[in-house]
């Protein structure tokens, strides 16, 4: 018995056929024998699942630096989240549930400690910038490891969606495509709710125009939203949001940026966290032989060309906030003789 086959024949039969199928795939970089049982984008959401940049997502901020509550989502809930929205929108729309899920899996594995605040620094200081959708792919292609071998392997199409979720760029796949549906319904919604809750803006003064068109809660907008893209794709060579729901979408996203993303008042850490970023690469510019060997032997394992600036931006990428922190403690901060400064 081949249940690999069973689901891929299932596939054929019930998907749109605008759908990836799994035995389509244009396969992985290095060929591997095919699994009996899971299908080609089951096995890289595993791989994916199973990663320690995955696992270091929980200790990475989405908005709030160092929240005190417990309910502020993380990185990690972020993901999580844009999965769950992507799933439902591929069950509904009959396209890959697991090509979708693979790609939200790891869609913000290269996102730095700190979020976009840490992104913005990164930008900044390596010569050649930093895009956190193009860290990602490194993750997966050179960082993360599996067998002794370096890089996961992906699929061509979870990597192309890995690529494609952010910025301009669009999918050449209608499950890639959905990825960046989901992460803007995600954080838009998630981070109004995180914004409440931590004082930075009052739920009486969203826009009236948007809550009239989505709705009044966290909920509604979501599932208005959802409702939307599949109500106008369904059975299309498509995805794209109604004129209305589209256009108070858009006015709601920006509204969190001149209210939240870009505000002051909410953002009181970044110039810390900045200092820290640049305070530790400049360290490392100077001092790359500081880096650790494990970090290091990668480099030294791969027969490609990399630049100083990219091993730095690599190894501070991949810090958790908390991890960061200590690191510029150890390295900077004084330690007490036979006692404690407390």
């Amino acid at each position: 018995m081949n249940i690999r086959q069973d689901i891929e024949n299932r596939e054929e039969r019930y998907l749109s056929p605008y759908a990836t199928l799994s035995k389509s795939s244009k396969g992985r970089e290095v060929e591997e024998e095919k699994c009996i049982i899971r299908t080609e984008f089951q096995r890289d959401r595993d791989r994916i699942i199973h990663s320690k940049a995955f696992r270091r997502l929980k200790h990475k901020t989405q908005v709030f630096i160092a929240p005190e509550g417990d309910h502020f989502r993380t990185r990690l809930t972020h993901t999580l989240e844009v999965a769950q929205l992507g799933r439902t929108l591929a069950r509904a729309l009959n396209l890959n549930e697991d090509l979708v899920e693979a790609i939200s899996l790891a869609h913000d594995l290269g996102h730095t400690p700190f979020g976009h605040t840490g992104e913005r620094i990164l930008n900044e200081l390596h010569p050649r910038g930093f895009k956190h959708n193009h860290q990602s792919i490194r993750v997966v292609e050179i960082l993360e490891s599996r067998e002794n071998k370096q890089g996961l392997n992906l699929t061509f199409e979870v990597r192309e969606g890995i690529i494609n979720h952010s910025g301009e760029n669009k999918s050449i796949t209608l499950e890639g495509q959905i990825i960046k549906f989901a992460d803007r319904i995600a954080y838009i919604n998630h981070d109004i709710d995180d914004a409440i809750r931590a004082g930075i803006i009052n739920k009486d003064e969203l826009p009236k125009d948007c809550m009239e068109v989505l709705g009044d809660s966290h909920g509604k907008r979501i599932n208005t939203m959802i409702v939307d893209l599949i109500t106008n794709n369904h059975g299309k060579n498509q995805l794209i949001m109604s004129p209305l729901v589209g256009e108070m979408t858009n006015k709601l996203r920006e509204y969190m940026f001149e209210k939240v993303y870009l505000n002051k008042n909410a953002k009181t850490e970044d110039d810390k966290a900045e200092y820290i970023i640049q305070v530790l690469y400049e360290y490392y510019m100077k001092n790359i032989d500081k880096l650790p060997k494990a970090h290091l032997d990668i480099y030294r394992s791969i027969d490609l060309d990399h630049e100083k600036e990219d091993i730095i931006c690599d190894y501070i990428a991949g810090m958790t906030d908390r991890y960061i922190v200590n690191l510029y403690m150890d390295l900077f901060v004084p330690k007490p003789y036979g006692g404690s400064f407390k």
